[in-house]
């Protein structure tokens, strides 16, 4: 694989906000962007881009659309994984269809493993941003 520089990470990760999936815009807006613990959405580490990241927490969140089920996209997130992981990062991934019928609960799954973590969410007024 080519090495990839921080700027060239930046613009992917500037690109890839641009571009959202529905499912990614919707857990953004609709959860993740005024959650009382603070995430950054499409964020650079370590030669990957994920989804959301809380540094708090050290915990990426991904939602898979159809590429990620092909033989190269399940390489491509084994190898992510394993570099998150080796960094203390934990992964939790949620398919677009889980975001599309089932919010609810996604939204729930992230709240307990934050609080699992012992990192209590702050009143969203109080967050610093």
């Amino acid at each position: 694989m080519k090495p990839v520089y921080k700027n060239e990470m930046i613009e992917i990760a500037k690109g890839l906000r641009k571009n959202a999936t529905k499912q990614e815009n919707r857990l953004w807006y609709d959860f993740l962007k005024d959650y009382p613990v603070k995430f950054q959405r499409q964020r650079p580490i370590k030669g990957f881009v994920v989804d959301f990241y809380c540094a708090a927490a050290n915990l990426s969140i991904e939602v898979d659309g159809s590429q990620h089920y092909t033989e190269q996209g399940k390489a491509y997130d084994t190898e992510r994984a394993g570099v998150l992981a080796e960094n203390g990062i934990d992964e939790i991934r949620f398919s677009n269809k889980e975001v599309d019928n089932d919010f609810a609960s996604v939204c729930k799954t992230i709240d307990e493993e934050i609080r699992k973590r012992n990192i209590k969410p702050l009143n969203a007024k109080t967050r610093k941003k």
